[in-house]
């Protein structure tokens, strides 16, 4: 048996130096992570306080150890306490989860550039500007320059085989360079105009516009003086709509946070080159009793471990400012300016900010009654305990028993949880076995969520009827699970939405909930996400594994030539469209080659048309 913590005595052993601290429980789960300027003294006031926050003092009252790293300086003790938080996740931590990288307008390095959405790696041949909050900003970029600029946007491996012009050319959203019905300079310099307009010169690309604009009326050629005073029309409008006043050019991020009834929410206004590209609104976990000043200074370190930083950050609520600073810069690799106290318009950023957080607030509100009224509902229907929050949703989808996946979604408290998503690819069982796909599914969740000790949840919804719900609680009882409740969903005689049966009892009748029945709605919600999950999940894989045997069907076509002519031709079907002399192009492909891989696929082709 351990020995009693003694904190007097940890405490003693503790430098005066900067460092991240560790507060453990009794099975060695990490309660609490935080960083000092002076380790000794920071962790001393926790044990000193005579009077502290009931839930400061719940926290305490738990530690069972600590842990200490020292580090150099205050700003390099902020960042390895942020990673340490994202990685941990910490009980009584504020934590900020963004499970989506952002996304990204990209302009290829391709001879004709192309314009569409990115999100992932970055590759040095291609420009990117961003990022974006969310990807309808993206799109809606997207559109404006192809209204204004008519860049293309269709992949490469339709550009190189296109005969004649597509719809974008009629409805005047592309000029055409597939066909060459724009000369190659002059789709250059609609490039290089879309790309000062990213920067924020945009007054730069209305001058040239209107000196062509006056160019050709001076000629005499009214149709295109048109078509360069309409770019114009388009582009006032914009910066009319979307600059800051004084700030073209300008990369900056406004943070704002408010909280009302006990929740918290930060929204983030994004300026990229003087524009306003979009806000978008977080809520964090664990910040109760949290003030704004705390739940900002969390938002900035967590957000920015994995996003880039702009050179100015805006926040309204009062930061330990040097270090935060020292830290972004540290991050960044160059200055980066935290203001708290602005004037004039910089302050109306930060009011606007304010107002998305309200309106953000006041639309969670709505929602989380919505959804607790739908939960309570749910419980005294089927009988669940009023403590039951956490429901987890299975669902089975392949085709033909090929590429076999599971889905796993999370629904707890107040809404669902995409960070906790679970799909599980389904392998070693007879194809279109949806009982045995079932029960491996369940097995691999809780048996690892039962080694890690991790929540269990108190509903699992299976979408199915008897034969998977039995599955489904013999792997559990299997597992030692024989608390945790399982609801099956099925479809009901007509399978028509409204009409489902819940399979409550292994022999007894199926329970039928009207249609308008709140906790009805609940099921269905969480049945459709599982449903939506399984579906993308499932033809991921079909799409590689349909992709793989095609190509790998071919001899002398292994992963490195099958990668090359994907990655040339962006997918199969850009292969199977392009000519012989266009497959000989790619890099490790011989003639020879290129006519094995073209008779095999077109080959294919005939026999499948002759057939029928």
């Amino acid at each position: 048996m351990s020995e009693p913590f003694d904190p007097k005595a940890f405490v003693a052993g503790l430098p005066g130096l900067p460092g991240v601290y560790r507060m453990l429980g009794p099975a060695g789960e990490v309660l609490y992570v935080g960083k000092a300027r002076d380790l000794k003294k920071r962790v001393s006031s926790y044990f000193n306080k005579t009077q502290q926050s009931p839930r400061i003092g719940l926290m305490v009252g738990q530690v069972a150890s600590m842990a200490t790293t020292v580090t150099r300086s205050e700003g390099e003790a902020l960042l390895l306490e942020n990673n340490l938080i994202k990685s941990l996740t910490p009980r009584y931590n504020i934590l900020f989860r963004d499970d989506k990288s952002y996304p990204y307008l990209m302009i290829t390095g391709h001879r004709y550039p192309r314009i569409g959405f990115h999100r992932g790696g970055q590759e040095k041949k291609n420009r990117y500007f961003g990022p974006f909050p969310h990807s309808y900003a993206v799109r809606e970029s997207i559109q404006l320059l192809q209204r204004v600029f008519r860049l293309r946007t269709c992949e490469d491996s339709v550009f190189e085989n296109r005969s004649r012009p597509c719809l974008l050319h009629q409805i005047q959203r592309c000029s055409a360079p597939c066909t060459r019905l724009i000369e190659p300079d002059a789709y250059a310099q609609d490039v290089r105009n879309a790309e000062l307009f990213l920067l924020g010169r945009e007054n730069d690309v209305i001058h040239t516009l209107t000196e062509k604009m006056n160019t050709a009326a001076d000629a005499q050629r009214y149709e295109e003086a048109a078509l360069f005073r309409d770019r114009v029309r388009a582009l006032s409008r914009v910066q009319a709509r979307q600059y800051v006043e004084s700030a073209v050019g300008v990369d900056a991020d406004v943070v704002a946070c408010r909280i009302e009834g006990g929740i918290s929410c930060v929204n983030l206004v994004m300026i990229r080159a003087g524009r306003h590209v979009g806000d978008r609104s977080f809520f964090p976990q664990n910040a109760d009793a949290a003030t704004a000043g705390e739940v900002i200074l969390a938002f900035l370190t967590q957000h920015y471990l994995d996003q880039p930083i702009p050179p100015l950050i805006l926040a309204n609520a009062e930061l330990e400012g040097d270090a935060l600073e020292s830290a972004l810069s540290e991050q960044a690799k160059r200055p980066v300016r935290l203001l708290t106290t602005v004037q004039g318009e910089r302050r109306m950023w930060l009011e606007m900010a304010e107002k998305n957080a309200l309106l953000s607030l006041a639309s969670r509100v709505r929602e989380r009654g919505t959804q607790e009224a739908r939960l309570v509902a749910l419980r005294e229907a089927i009988g669940l305990p009023e403590t039951a929050q956490r429901i987890e949703c299975f669902d089975i989808s392949h085709t033909m028993g090929e590429a076999t996946v599971a889905s796993c979604v999370v629904f707890d408290g107040h809404g669902m949880q995409k960070a906790e998503y679970r799909r599980f690819n389904i392998r070693d069982i007879t194809p279109g076995d949806d009982y045995a796909a079932m029960r491996q599914a369940l097995s691999r969740r809780y048996g690892r969520l039962s080694a890690e000790g991790a929540k269990m949840p108190d509903l699992v919804l299976i979408d199915g009827g008897k034969g998977q719900v039995g599955q489904a609680r013999s792997a559990l009882v299997e597992l030692g699970l024989n608390d945790v409740s399982v609801v099956g969903v099925a479809k009901g005689p007509e399978r028509k939405p409204g009409l489902e049966e819940l399979i409550v009892e292994s022999d007894g009748p199926p329970v039928t909930l009207p249609p308008q029945h709140p906790g009805l709605h609940l099921i269905q919600q969480i049945r459709d996400e599982a449903h939506r999950f399984a579906i993308v999940g499932h033809r991921a894989q079909r799409g590689k594994a349909r992709t793989r045997s095609e190509l790998n069907e071919i001899p002398g076509i292994g992963d490195k030539r099958r990668r090359a002519l994907l990655a040339h031709f962006g997918g199969i079907k850009g292969v199977q469209a392009a000519a012989m002399d266009e497959i000989m192009k790619v890099e490790g492909i011989s003639r020879s080659i290129a006519q094995r891989i073209y008779r095999h696929l077109h080959g294919e082709a005939e026999e499948k048309a002759r057939t029928g």
